[in-house]
């Protein structure tokens, strides 16, 4: 049998050449990018070796000598007066070593060099040409010579100024910068996308390219588009600044938004600093980045540098360890939710991913997994993001198995049913018997206690039946509610919580408290010293803040931000537990389904023995016990009727300028059931649908008792609420507090109407600074921030009312 015959150095080239120019159309052209970013690097990075060894293969089609391919046939072409040029990579500390003395090297430097150090945006480049201050033209990088016009689509985006600043600006101005979507806006885009059963995006960048590429720009308009200046390419009528940072502050003063990351940086060290504090900082940052991007400051120098054929020699990408990465699912598993949703989780080849070796990752739920295509046994794109749990975002199609082949392995080799999972063997992958078997169906009964699983109408998720006998919402349920940021009750780990729920001590959170310390102390791993502690920590928890009992409680779609917005509105836990739906949909960020939710879990009398049991053993929510003054000024007449309208009440035809009308006009519903056709400031009609449709479903008396409730409410409330009194305010946390908790301390804030922020910038009011306070502490100094020490943070926070 011969060996395969080795490609030959021209063939290889070939390939790798033909290979990630077709990956860069897919990425650039058609905004459908086939791999992760770190394997087109890869194969980038082999090609340059070995074109490196044989240069007199190098052709002017290599993707080593160009940056992208052709623009869009749905825009005009644009050519840049200067190129749109890449950048080289460092992957690691060594290799941003060789950079800095390169640089010194051929600028014939012995001492440190100034760099500009910015995060290098996961978004799009693009040119905005201004001339006499106005803006004239937008387009995009295209292959680096020619790019596409998209002047309607920038003169949406609100961070790029229609004109500078400034009563002299230059005759000509080039600025070059990127166009980013952050993360909540992308997040309430791909919520509007779903509810209009619209496509949705896989990640900011790809949303962001999109929106940029809208033929329409009333579509464009719509996007939460962002645009980060960070460099010029032109300049007439000025004189140039004679450094890259003069520059970035020249287009501050001109109008233009400066990523406030961005740091000059003396010498080598100073930026391996940067990136470890960057990267440490990642996923706080509201916005994608993959990498630091580091230029040399002084422009004289830049021009020394000049350039390669692809890229500067005064800059340089540093990237991140890669968040997307290829591998093999191997099979599908479901996982049984404290709710009852069953999620499939891909079970998959080992594979370094961001540093960590992942071998399972979600795949949200079934109509994903149909909608990526994704079978058993195909090639599937990961992604993970510093804590985020990985997940399968794309296929390759490239490298799955194609049913049509020919099957290669033993036929005899069964499917195996284990448990109410299939297992399909590796050698059935390529059958196309076996390709209907390769994709992932649902399971018919759940997995732990054998259950029906159903789907309802409008439902993505399946969900078990089980309710209160299935053991994985029991156990989830106890351990949501024991976790950090519920309840947080020290030392009881998971395996505890399965461990007393096995012995038959819990049931329900409610149980927790009334465990004894000679009860569990014989328990696996266990002890009396560590029995004695759990009890501690179970009796410290009782009393907790009001948000953090109801996140604990597990309500369906409830996170700490609904939470928290419940405990400010409401004031208290009882009025929680008997407040009607209307009022519910009256709360920030509370929509239909939400509240309906909310007002679902008071109702269930299980939910309601729980909770009166743990109010018996002493758990105490703490609350102000005053309703917010704002949410109490909603909850008007015709704020009622809007709401009754979404619910259901018979009010078509009446818009909701005549309910608030009539609202403001008859202000009881009492006035307004019993209101004359001559008096009404609607029209007679309306007015007699009103009517009608008060007579219908008990929408009278349920209009009568959000009224009572919002009333009593009103008289709860204090005239004058210091919850505001930090309004538009920015504070900052840094070090060991010991009086109280990072989250507490954030959540204090918060009740204030404050904005807790990651990093100090000259928009910080105050920084709070404990015990081994770090670099924040120093760039408060340096900025003139205001800095409190805990001691004066805790007398501050008691006047205005907020006592530990």
């Amino acid at each position: 049998m011969t060996s395969p015959k080795t490609p030959s150095p021209a063939e290889q080239i070939k390939q790798l050449r033909d290979q990630l120019n077709d990956w860069s159309y897919r990425y650039y052209v058609l905004d459908d990018p086939a791999v992760p970013d770190p394997e087109y690097d890869r194969l980038f990075r082999q090609l340059q070796v070995l074109e490196s060894e044989r240069p007199d293969l190098i052709s002017p089609d290599s993707p080593t000598q160009r940056v992208g391919d052709v623009p869009l046939d749905g825009f005009n072409e644009v050519r840049h007066a200067v190129p749109m040029l890449s950048l080289g990579n460092a992957f690691n500390d060594e290799e941003l070593r060789d950079f800095d003395q390169r640089v010194r090297e051929r600028l014939d430097v012995s001492g440190s060099i100034d760099y500009v150090a910015e995060p290098k945006l996961d978004g799009l480049a693009v040119s905005l040409v201004y001339e006499n201050g106005e803006l004239v033209r937008g387009a995009t990088r295209g292959d680096g010579e020619t790019g596409e016009d998209i002047t309607a689509n920038v003169r949406t985006i609100k961070s790029i100024p229609l004109r500078l600043r400034g009563d002299k600006p230059p005759a000509l101005m080039e600025v070059r910068g990127e166009v980013v979507m952050t993360h909540h806006g992308f997040a309430e885009l791909n919520r509007r996308q779903a509810e209009a059963e619209q496509k949705t995006f896989a990640n900011p960048r790809n949303a962001a390219a999109g929106s940029l590429r809208q033929l329409d720009s009333r579509i464009t308009a719509q996007r939460p588009l962002e645009f980060y200046a960070y460099s010029l390419a032109q300049l007439e009528g000025e004189n140039w600044p004679d450094r890259h940072s003069a520059i970035l502050e020249r287009l501050r003063q001109w109008g233009l938004r400066v990523n406030p990351e961005v740091k000059l940086c003396d010498g080598v060290d100073a930026l391996l600093a940067f990136y470890q504090d960057i990267l440490a900082r990642r996923d706080q940052l509201d916005y994608d980045i993959d990498g630091v991007v580091y230029k040399v400051d002084r422009l004289d120098w830049q021009r020394d540098l000049g350039f390669v054929s692809r890229a500067p020699r005064w800059a340089i990408a540093h990237k991140f360890p890669a968040q997307e990465e290829i591998t093999v699912l191997n099979e599908v598993d479901w996982q049984v939710g404290r709710t009852g949703a069953l999620t499939p989780v891909a079970k998959l080849e080992p594979v370094q991913v961001g540093g960590v070796t992942v071998s399972n990752a979600t795949l949200h739920n079934l109509d994903e997994i149909r909608r990526l295509g994704i079978r058993i046994g195909d090639s599937v794109i990961i992604y993970r993001a510093g804590d985020v749990i990985p997940k399968v975002v794309g296929k390759v199609q490239e490298r799955s198995p194609a049913d049509p082949q020919v099957f290669k392995g033993g036929e005899s080799a069964a499917i195996r049913q284990v448990g109410p999972f299939v297992r399909i063997p590796r050698e059935c992958w390529l059958s196309p018997r076996y390709a209907d078997q390769r994709a992932p169906q649902a399971p018919r009964h759940c997995p732990v206690c054998d259950s029906q699983v159903i789907r309802k109408r409008g439902e993505v998720a399946y969900r078990c039946t089980g309710g209160l006998i299935c053991g994985a919402q029991q156990r989830e349920a106890i351990k949501h509610f024991a976790s950090r940021r519920a309840m947080d009750i020290e030392g009881l780990s998971i395996k505890r919580v399965d461990l007393l729920v096995d012995q038959g001590l819990v049931s329900n959170v409610a149980d927790l408290y009334r465990l004894k310390a000679e009860d569990i102390a014989d328990l696996e791993r266990m002890g009396e010293k560590s029995a004695a502690n759990l009890i501690e920590a179970l009796a410290h928890s009782r009393t907790v803040s009001l948000e953090r009992f109801l996140f604990a409680l597990g309500i369906l779609q409830i996170g700490e931000e609904t939470a928290k917005a419940l405990a400010d509105c409401f004031g208290d836990l009882e009025t929680i537990r008997r407040a009607p739906l209307l009022l519910f949909l009256a709360v920030p960020d509370v929509g239909l389904e939400v509240a309906k939710a909310i007002h679902a879990f008071f109702r269930e009398q299980h939910n309601e023995d729980v909770i009166d049991g743990l109010l018996a053993e002493g758990v105490q929510p703490r609350a102000n016990g005053h309703p917010s003054a704002a949410f109490v000024r909603e909850l008007t007449l015709g704020y009622f009727l809007k709401a009754a309208k979404r619910l259901g009440m018979a009010l078509d035809g009446v818009g909701e300028k005549s309910l608030e009308t009539l609202g403001g006009h008859y202000k009881t519903v009492a006035a307004l059931a019993e209101a004359d056709a001559d008096d009404a400031p609607v029209r007679p009609a309306m007015l007699e649908q009103v009517h009608k449709a008060l007579g219908q479903d008990d929408w009278r008396q349920r209009l009568e008792q959000a009224e009572a409730l919002a009333s009593e409410l009103s008289e709860k409330a204090p005239r004058e609420t210091a919850e505001q009194a930090l309004e538009g305010q920015t504070w900052v946390l840094t070090g060991t507090l010991s009086r109280l908790t990072r989250d507490q301390a954030k959540a204090h804030l918060q009740s204030l109407g404050a904005k807790v922020a990651g990093s100090v910038s000259k928009k910080t009011h105050c920084v709070v600074a404990g015990e081994a306070a770090g670099s924040k502490l120093s760039d408060a100094e340096k900025l003139e921030v205001e800095v409190m020490d805990e001691d004066t943070f805790v007398d501050f926070l008691a006047g205005h009312g907020i006592t530990l």
